[in-house]
């Protein structure tokens, strides 16, 4: 039984998040002949308060731009 786990920062469009889930599960059935009903696609989404690279939030203003 697949086991798929995504994280990602919040702010996608919740039909192209819903639309990624089922082309994970599609990918995962015919890659790995998993049956299409023992897949599981959960995605766990971050505030971007709650992400960063190094020191940078992903909340931060790009740089350059007055905050």
């Amino acid at each position: 039984m697949p086991i798929i786990q995504v994280t990602l920062v919040q702010g996608r469009d919740e039909q192209k998040v819903q639309n990624f889930i089922r082309e994970v599960a599609r990918a995962a059935h015919q890659q790995l002949d998993a049956p299409m009903h023992t897949i599981r696609v959960m995605v766990n989404e971050v505030s971007p308060q709650r992400f960063a690279v190094g020191d940078v939030l992903k909340s931060d203003p790009p740089a350059g731009e007055a905050a």
